[in-house]
């Protein structure tokens, strides 16, 4: 079994004004323990990059170097891959697309639901709800709320 993370997963982890950071960075460290195949796809990578570094939204925002460090951190482990979009890409998102009908900013979650089918991952860690009107994955609360 594969599965996927949302940047927000990442973000809580590396935020330590969090309510959940404690509960994120023990997540993130079970991931990195493997032993399943996660997939960290690059538009998780950049959003996480871009928003764990801007001084508006984090407190104590990262430095580019800590942040590419953390990410280097998983990607250096056996069972983390990251991809990108194939040549088929636009008729899976057009699928997707399809299915959910996004706008505006489920676009960028679109974007990752396409990525997971190209790549035949089902389930994706996050807290944005969003996801849920994507009948194709099962998004699951790595805290286990509803």
């Amino acid at each position: 079994m594969s599965y996927t993370l949302d940047a927000n997963v990442l973000l809580y982890a590396s935020d330590e004004s969090s309510a959940v950071h404690p509960e994120a960075r023990a997540f993130i460290e079970r991931m990195a323990a493997g032993p399943e195949i996660a997939y960290l796809f690059w538009p998780t990578v950049m959003a996480y990059l871009r928003i764990a570094t801007h001084p508006a939204i984090f407190a104590r925002p990262l430095s580019i170097v800590e942040a590419i460090g953390n990410i280097d951190q998983l990607l250096a482990r056996p069972h983390v891959r990251t991809t990108g979009e194939s040549d088929a890409f636009w008729r899976g998102f057009r699928a997707t697309a399809d299915d959910a009908l996004p706008a505006g900013n489920l676009v960028p979650d679109a974007h990752l639901v396409a990525l997971m089918a190209e790549n035949d991952v089902r389930t994706i860690w996050t807290r944005d709800r969003d996801f849920r009107r994507f009948p194709a994955i099962d998004a699951r609360d790595p805290f286990g709320r509803a």
